[in-house]
């Protein structure tokens, strides 16, 4: 099991190795989460800013790269939570236009 952290609320969830960050919608049963859309990596609801332990996200492929600099958002710190998979302990926060 690996720790997710959300903040700034510090949130909390315990999410089994390889697991989606999409999982954490139900592992939080309506707590305050991660807004996805598609959950295909096509609309970009869900860009994250990672705050701590990168390396702990599966990586990122070109098409991802891509999609998210076209939305703004071009530093390595910045996934689409959707596209991540959780290989240990990880810090983020919901990415906000404008913060980047």
């Amino acid at each position: 099991m690996h720790k997710l952290t959300l903040m700034p609320n510090n949130i909390e969830v315990l999410l089994p190795n390889n697991s989606s960050l999409t999982d954490v919608e139900y592992e939080l049963h309506g707590q305050e989460s991660i807004p996805f859309g598609c959950k295909a990596g096509a609309c970009g609801a869900c860009v994250i800013e990672i705050l701590d332990g990168q390396a702990s996200l599966s990586g990122r492929d070109e098409d991802e790269s891509s999609f998210l600099s076209m939305l703004g958002y071009p530093g390595e710190q910045f996934r689409l939570a959707c596209q991540c998979r959780l290989v240990g302990a990880v810090t983020i926060r919901v990415a906000v236009p404008g913060n980047q």
